[in-house]
């Protein structure tokens, strides 16, 4: 079964959304989407919605993923930083621009399904690992760009200070939950990191699932 017609209609769908950056739709339009999501899901894959992937997860809507990545501004000669790999489709899309791509997730089971989407595309800069997101990767840092997949409380200190000098991250935030209801006002900020600190720029509503600390069971 052929998706070209879906897709035509997802790049119109971005443009239309605000997303208009060449190699951000072309990165996109590279990527057969309904490998990324389950397979009763598939005829939807090219909907901009939010779709379930498992573990109470989920794959960001297209527009969502295009305004995100067109945000971070990739090069080809950067390093990239994901937290919350998923089903991969933001990381391939990522792959498609930077120079390599560093990613993780929590649920192991979500991992190794994304570890063997790439290796079917071909994706060999790609470097994956099951850890918790919100400790960043210390070790490959500082990262040119970071991406945050899930919503945090606030901007995140601790990847702020993985980020290099002048370097850009995209992070949902304002998750919290009080009285035992979860609150879902969260705002998309671009964060610059600066010499002596970072500036923020709000882009808008979001609704991202909560960034979580530690790994999960699964």
């Amino acid at each position: 079964m052929t998706h070209e017609a879906d897709k035509a209609r997802m790049i119109m769908a971005l443009r239309q959304g605000g997303v208009t950056n060449m190699h951000v739709l072309a990165a996109m339009e590279g990527i057969s989407r309904e490998q990324f999501v389950a397979a009763p899901f598939r005829d939807r894959a090219y909907d901009d919605v939010t779709l379930p992937i498992g573990y109470h997860q989920t794959v960001s809507q297209p527009t969502v993923v295009g305004r995100m990545t067109q945000a971070l501004e990739v090069g080809d000669r950067m390093k990239v930083f994901e937290t919350g790999t998923g089903s991969g489709y933001q990381t391939a899309v990522l792959a498609g621009l930077a120079r390599r791509v560093y990613t993780v997730e929590r649920h192991r089971g979500l991992l190794k399904e994304a570890e063997a989407r790439f290796a079917n595309l071909g994706l060999v800069n790609v470097v994956t690992m099951a850890s918790d997101g919100s400790k960043g990767w210390p070790e490959q840092a500082p990262f040119d760009r970071i991406i945050v997949t899930a919503a945090a409380h606030d901007v995140p200190p601790v990847l702020v200070g993985q980020l290099a000098v002048g370097g850009i991250m995209v992070v949902p935030v304002g998750y919290h939950e009080s009285e035992g209801h979860t609150d879902h006002d969260q705002r998309l900020i671009k964060v610059v990191r600066t010499e002596d600190g970072y500036e923020t720029e709000d882009m808008g509503p979001v609704r991202f699932v909560p960034l979580v600390a530690g790994l999960a069971v699964s």
